[in-house]
């Protein structure tokens, strides 16, 4: 009989079929693990059917109407059969070590649900964008540190996260509006139900272009979709706290980006520059105190220079 995979991989797509191949075949080239490849396609309608159906039975495809980024994972994990369950965006690759670190991890924390590492932000080519991410790390018990931030954290991003079943099932599957940004369920709302573990290396790369949450700078519509994300978030999150009937609960007003993008934006009851500075100083969303004050000092020269507008209105003016 074959042996139970260590961990399984669920990779979500959507129309990458260009950048696909180089994610599965970054999971399939993993070391020194068993691990089984489960790849969803979420109603792609370019040649992703294609690259997936090109692997045949060394990965186990998923193919469903489009539904969004969380109804994407959520088929994966129930289509996937070990005890712990690594994340890959499709538009992201692994480094060869990752998943054996992962697992080495959860046996070495059996109290910890959730292990993730930095990223690093890399060009197509490969070539580096810039430091590797988050700059600082969060371990162990971050259900406090969440709610006096306003879920506010040092985050990982989808591509280094992995869970262990019991934690995934404790906070059960990614409620369906995360149709994208279904990273923040996992590392806003599984923190309050486990302990996290981070690990210090880069073993993952981040894509930049056009469709990510990165961007070399900001518009006001992605502003905007920033500030409704995290409350949106914020939302979700209070709504599970209190139906499993913890106490606590978060505040944008206490999230130090969606303040900022209120003031940057001239949202009307924004902080202003006072309460917004102090916020910066003091948010314990970043654990690191020279970071807070580097934050604050990038936070302040963004102030003096206006949001562009975004590329459909400059275009349409």
């Amino acid at each position: 009989m074959p042996r139970t995979p260590d961990i399984s991989v669920v990779i979500n797509n959507y129309n990458y079929g260009s950048f696909l191949p180089r994610a599965i075949d970054t999971a399939l080239a993993q070391r020194d693990v068993r691990a089984e490849i489960v790849v969803v396609d979420d109603g792609s309608t370019d040649d992703s059917h294609a690259v997936i159906a090109g692997y045949g039975d060394r990965i186990r495809p998923v193919l469903k109407p489009n539904g969004g980024q969380a109804s994407a994972i959520n088929a994966g994990v129930a289509a996937s059969t070990a005890p712990l369950v690594a994340f890959l965006d499709a538009d992201d690759w692994w480094a060869p070590d990752k998943l054996s670190a992962v697992v080495s991890a959860f046996r070495q924390a059996p109290r910890a649900g959730l292990v993730y590492h930095r990223l690093q932000p890399s060009l197509s080519d490969g070539t580096p964008a810039f430091r590797a991410i988050p700059r600082s790390l969060c371990s162990g018990d971050l259900s406090r540190r969440l709610v006096r931030s306003g879920g506010r954290w040092p985050y990982p991003m989808t591509s280094s996260l992995s869970v262990r079943r019991s934690a995934w099932d404790d906070a059960g599957a990614i409620p369906d509006r995360f149709r994208i940004s279904a990273d923040a369920w996992l590392t806003g709302v599984v923190p309050f139900v486990t302990e996290v573990v981070a690990l210090p290396e880069a073993l993952g790369f981040y894509r930049i272009h056009n469709n990510t949450w990165f961007r070399q700078q900001d518009d006001r519509q992605m502003l905007a979709r920033r500030m409704a994300h995290w409350a949106a978030t914020a939302d979700v999150t209070n709504a599970f706290l209190a139906e499993r009937g913890q106490s606590g609960r978060l505040r944008v007003t206490d999230h130090l980006d969606y303040q900022a993008a209120a003031l940057r934006l001239g949202h009307e009851g924004h902080p202003g520059l006072p309460r917004l500075l102090w916020l910066a100083l003091t948010t314990p969303g970043e654990p690191n105190p020279l970071r807070r004050l580097r934050e604050t000092q990038r936070l302040v020269s963004g102030l003096r220079h206006p949001v562009p507008d975004s590329p459909q209105t400059r275009d349409a003016t």
